[in-house]
């Protein structure tokens, strides 16, 4: 294995250039922002919508449309890299992972030949955006489940699909990192929610497509709510700008090279739960009414941020209630402006 400099944090120059794979979607565009904000010059997006269709794009950002399930467009998208992150992958909420497995496994290519053009591009960092899905699924099966920890990927039991894409490709980044020498970073996400994510269409997340439901029970004086499953599942929900600063801390630490960790809430709520906190946002109370044979995914999710906690001496720490609270008014602008005709986020 190659040898770990000393050093704890790597500074990024301002000038170098960082490429965003998946950079038209909630995450990868947020993270583009993010750094453009942070005064880096050199950014580089990717995604495979055409421009017109990306979640946002910000100013001074070069924009490319491009699949990178394609060789040769990763190829372009690293070329002069210093920093390589992969967000890129076809996915969405439980809805859309359960139905569309095919499309979920097929997002391996992206790695595969994101991985080999950043190294062979002499890129510096890599990082890879991997999900709570790897875990093993027998451990989430009980509503008031224990708090995954990064070891409990294996056995490997993995979600369908989507679960064991990522497992593969941490694999891929970490024997990147054991084999040929280039920083590889990988963070497990546990569900990101937040203003500039998908709100309606069929692959939003939870906390997005309860917010819509209960504006659209408001502005249509409808008395009922429809929900997945029986509102018990249990699950942690990360804010967006918890999530684009973990980023930035897990891919700049030395200590977490080609190593696996939780980036997620570790605030566990039900459905039920989460629906009475919308709710109460919107002011207003909704009759429940629950859809059996709607995906539910596992029974319970938590993120064991002991890791995280200890080598960043940081977690995530955005209240659930004060991110729905940014989240609500967001999609409500956006579905008011679908009504009145303008063009929106999906």
């Amino acid at each position: 294995m190659p040898k770990m400099s000393d050093t704890k944090k790597s500074e990024l120059k301002k000038n170098d250039l960082i490429v965003i794979g998946g950079a038209g979607g909630f995450i990868g565009g947020s993270l583009a922002r993010y750094f453009h904000d942070r005064g880096f010059t050199r950014i580089r997006a990717i995604d495979k919508k055409p421009l017109p269709q990306w979640y946002q794009r910000t100013p001074g950002v070069e924009c490319l449309c491009m699949d990178l399930s394609i060789e040769s467009n990763c190829k372009r998208a690293c070329d002069g890299a210093v920093e390589v992150y992969n967000l890129a992958a076809d996915m969405g909420g439980m809805g859309f992972i359960e139905r569309f497995r095919i499309e979920c496994l097929r997002s391996i290519l992206i790695n595969t030949h994101m991985i080999e053009s950043a190294w062979r591009a002499g890129a510096k960092r890599y990082f890879f955006s991997s999900s709570a899905c790897a875990y093993n699924t027998d451990l989430q099966k009980d509503l008031k489940v224990r708090a995954l920890k990064e070891s409990d990927a294996y056995p490997a039991m993995a979600e369908r699909g989507y679960g064991w894409e990522k497992l593969m490709s941490e694999m891929f980044c970490q024997e990147y990192w054991v084999e040929r020498g280039l920083k590889t970073f990988i963070a497990r996400f546990h569900n990101v929610y937040g203003p500039w994510g998908t709100w309606d269409g069929g692959r939003e997340k939870a906390p997005a497509a309860i917010c819509r439901k209960v504006i659209e029970a408001k502005d249509t004086a409808r008395s009922n709510i429809t929900i997945w499953g029986d509102g018990k599942q249990t699950r942690s929900f990360m804010f967006i700008d918890d999530c684009t600063k973990g980023i930035d801390m897990i891919m700049h630490c030395e200590d977490l090279i080609a190593t696996p960790i939780n980036l997620g809430s570790h605030e566990l709520v039900s459905i039920n739960k989460l629906v009475s906190i919308v709710e109460e946002i919107g002011g207003v109370k909704l009759k429940r009414e629950y859809d059996l044979s709607a995906p539910k995914g596992v029974a319970g999710r938590n993120s064991d941020n002991r890791m995280i906690r200890k080598i960043l001496k940081w977690e995530p720490d955005t209240t659930l209630r004060d991110g729905l609270k940014v989240t609500y008014k967001w999609i409500e602008q956006q579905y008011l402006a679908r009504k009145a005709g303008k063009q929106t986020v999906i």
